[in-house]
């Protein structure tokens, strides 16, 4: 058996290992074992049909260890993390697979203080799991674990997302269109909006079990964009399926990702004395248009690996309280110790208020600059700078392209592939850099 958990916790198809309800038996007593036996646990899912059965079969082995279980019911994940240290709780279980198709599931693990856990933590459950006498570990266990319900989860999490802006903060006046993604926001992202005074259409909110991130979300803003631009809104928000993550999109039915998200905010908090040891992080996968705009404003970056956990570390390493993906997942760290794509959401729209204009305006902080990726399948994963043709060609397009460009050639962590990105000044000049790459890479180490 391989490492079971990889940057955002244990995820795979349902009914397939590791994502069966024997599994996730182990995984709730598991995790109840590792924070004391007896201690609290939040569990909140998402929209998937099979959050039940795994639910339930967690709530099993927790109190199987003695441990005691607190049900919020659908939330999206940054809920559960805020409810798990509003409750006193030893630890946070989210049952959810993101913005993967409905037939996927995961199990994701916080601390009691809402952040995620670290690896020790995770090597510590793995053993557990691992364990070839499950049934031992529980021997001497004689008063078994209870499971309640917490009572308005989704009101109690909504005041808390009301409870980061200014006391007389309102949206009077702004028309808003919502894309619930089917998933965990379904319920809590349209009157965390309409309590706020917004005028707003809510899309993708009947979830059915199989429907979450079902063309919808921030991953397909297509059909948000059309409602946004024929129904003459101010902007569109997307989240994903479990509410971690936020793309919008402006008036003008343009898309604004988490890189220009990041760069707006940045920019507002900067102006309000906020922005923390004046730094943002983001990751390797950030346009090279941030990192300009970023600069510009005499912002220090901090530049980690792909993965929102690395970039947590290098905030608290760093100081900074700003920071993100640009896919959506970002983390304001003076409201919250993860990721939350309606959290994210307000705090654009508190940028957008104080600087009065338009988001399309305000997206114009950056340029985009294009960029082009290909996967190129390998047969083996020597270093990069082990292959002389191939890292004597990304030399000289890093040379071509000074500052209006960057090479990165990375292998993937869970697929035989070598991923080859070029940001360029110019489509033209970007995929010739590309192609080059690929193409050298195909031909040395090719399967």
């Amino acid at each position: 058996m391989g490492k079971l958990f990889g940057t955002d916790g244990i995820r795979g198809k349902v009914n397939q290992y590791p994502m069966t309800p024997e599994m996730a038996l182990k995984t709730g007593r598991a995790v109840a074992m590792t924070f004391g036996g007896q201690g609290k646990i939040v569990i909140g899912k998402d929209t998937r049909i099979s959050g039940d059965m795994l639910e339930h079969a967690l709530l099993a082995g927790i109190c199987s260890a003695g441990g005691n279980a607190l049900l919020t019911g659908i939330l999206p994940t940054p809920g559960i993390a805020f409810l798990s240290k509003a409750e006193g709780a030893d630890a946070g279980i989210v049952i959810s697979a993101s913005h993967n198709p409905y037939y996927d599931n995961g199990i994701k693990v916080f601390k009691g203080d809402g952040f995620k856990l670290p690896d020790e933590k995770e090597a510590e459950i793995e053993s557990l799991l691992l364990d070839k006498n499950p049934a031992d570990q529980c021997a001497s266990v004689r008063e078994t674990g209870t499971v309640q319900t917490l009572k308005d989860a989704v009101g109690r999490y909504g005041d808390f997302l009301k409870n980061t802006l200014p006391p007389d903060f309102s949206l009077k006046g702004m028309k808003i269109v919502l894309d619930c993604s089917n998933g965990a926001t379904f319920a809590v992202a349209p009157k965390v909006f309409r309590e706020l005074g917004a005028d707003i259409q809510a899309l993708a909110v009947s979830p059915d079990g199989k429907n979450i991130n079902d063309n919808c979300g921030s991953q397909h803003t297509e059909n948000l964009k059309t409602h946004v631009v024929s129904g003459g809104a101010d902007m569109g928000l997307a989240f994903d399926g479990d509410g971690d993550r936020l793309i919008a999109v402006d008036e003008k039915g343009n898309t604004v990702s988490g890189d220009k998200i990041l760069a707006i905010c940045a920019k507002h908090m900067k102006k309000e004395g906020c922005l923390q040891n004046n730094t943002v992080v983001s990751t390797v996968m950030s346009n090279i248009g941030l990192r300009i705009a970023l600069r510009e404003m005499d912002i220090r970056h901090r530049i980690t690996d792909v993965g929102d956990r690395y970039v947590m570390q290098e905030m608290l390493v760093s100081g900074a309280v700003l920071g993100g993906e640009d896919s959506g997942h970002m983390i304001f760290l003076q409201h919250h110790s993860t990721g939350d794509g309606i959290l994210s959401a307000l705090q654009l729209i508190a940028a957008l208020r104080s600087a009065s204009l338009p988001l399309s305006e305000l997206a114009e902080i950056m340029e985009v600059f294009p960029q082009l990726l290909m996967n190129v399948p390998v047969e083996r994963k020597p270093e990069i700078e082990n292959i002389p043709r191939v890292s004597e060609i990304i030399r000289n397009a890093e040379k071509s392209l000074g500052e209006k460009g960057r090479v990165l050639v990375r292998y993937s962590g869970t697929q035989p592939l070598c991923r080859v990105m070029v940001e360029g000044p110019s489509e033209e000049e970007t995929r010739r850099y590309c192609e080059e790459i690929a193409e050298a890479v195909r031909e040395e180490i090719g399967s």
